[in-house]
């Protein structure tokens, strides 16, 4: 190809160093009034979230059901690949800032009017094209729709966190509610027993008439008390069984026992008087910071909709009416050239799209603070 060619596939190739102008700042962290210490108990946060910290639960029980629920939880898999087109998502977004390069191949065969072309005979077509096409990211549109995009797979990322945390504390929580239930149970079943013999001795003494018929009726009283609370244990058992393998994402049916309630060893809360800094770790806190800087970058998308736009293009190939004749030098053909499209009158539309991203980015701000709270 020649050295005329060479040029502009040579500029249109170093677009992408254009450096674009922003309209919008970057994004900078909220000065809020955070305390330095927490006064109680802080909730559980990215330290937690970062150990597998059901395992200080020593029943192997409870650990293999957080194992099940884990991996087998519709929730946690729908936040899991949510992650996977959020990742996808930065990856699409982020292709607008490089130019597109594409292919294209032609064979025909056509005849011109001899009214219009006097002789003109049937002709062979053959051509092969590169096209280019690149829009100059001056306004930073594409680069602030990448910054959004990277910050909501952050935000996506820490939603899983926060799932897996809720997840792992539901399946735990039930679990230790069925231990519960199930020692209740047993308390109950030994007090109808109790209570099943001392009617027996009642009755007894009744029958010698030593006792009165009050003492049997208040006997028999407590041994139908005694039954009630046996069967609103066993239906309570069930709905907490059925709750947890739903939690695994199991059928309803019986859940396997490990350790009894008395003795599971349970995680040490965090301790009072940790630095606040811990609380921009919580998952959830990372999650609305990074929800509040996806929307601050759309506002800037946004308003570089508002100017001028500028797309480059240019075609780079060969065209011949014979098909051995595409290498030649005289089959070279190439153009280059630049479209500029700016909106004049749209009735107050782009405007109104700013303005809404403003508001959108105020309320993230104002769910940020109330996450901190």
């Amino acid at each position: 190809m020649s050295d005329v060619f060479h040029f502009p596939l040579l500029v249109l190739l170093l677009l992408p160093l254009i450096v674009s102008c922003a309209l919008t700042p970057d994004y900078e962290r909220p000065e809020l009034d955070v305390p330095e210490k927490y006064i109680e108990p802080a909730p559980g946060g990215e330290t937690v979230a970062n150990l597998d910290w059901w395992e200080l639960f020593q029943d192997e029980q409870l650990q293999l059901l957080i194992r099940t629920a884990l991996e087998q939880n519709k929730d946690l898999g729908i936040a899991l690949s949510r992650i996977e087109e959020a990742r996808l998502t930065v990856t699409a977004v982020r292709a607008n800032q490089f130019p597109f390069l594409s292919a294209s191949g032609l064979f025909g065969r056509e005849k011109q009017s001899r009214e219009i072309f006097p002789g003109a005979d049937a002709d062979d077509r053959f051509r092969v094209t590169g096209d280019l096409t690149y829009q100059v990211d001056l306004w930073g549109e594409f680069s602030r729709a990448t910054e959004a995009a990277r910050a909501s797979l952050l935000a996506t990322e820490s939603a899983y966190r926060t799932v897996t945390i809720s997840l792992v504390s539901q399946v735990a929580s039930t679990y230790l509610l069925l231990r519960d239930l199930d020692q209740r149970l047993e308390v109950s079943k030994q007090t109808l027993k109790t209570r099943l013999d001392s009617l027996e001795i009642i009755q007894a003494r009744f029958d010698k008439g030593t006792v009165p018929e009050l003492d049997v009726y208040q006997a028999q009283v407590e041994v139908a008390v005694a039954e009630t609370a046996i069967a609103s244990f066993q239906r309570r058992i069930v709905q907490t069984e059925n709750a947890l393998r739903i939690l695994m994402g199991r059928n309803p049916g019986p859940v396997t026992r490990g350790n009894s309630l008395d003795s599971q060893m349970f995680p040490p809360l965090v301790p009072t008087g940790l630095p606040s800094e811990l609380l921009q770790r919580r998952p959830d806190v990372v999650q609305a910071e990074a929800e509040l800087m996806a929307a601050t970058a759309t506002v800037g998308v946004a308003e570089a909709l508002r100017y001028p736009s500028i797309s480059l293009t240019g075609r780079f190939g060969a065209e011949s009416t014979d098909l051995s004749d595409l290498n030649s030098g005289d089959a070279e053909t190439w153009n280059i050239g630049a479209n500029i499209f700016a909106p004049l009158f749209n009735s107050g539309q782009l405007k109104a799209q700013a303005d809404a991203a403003r508001e959108r980015a105020k309320q993230s701000l104002l769910s940020y603070e109330r996450t901190l709270q």
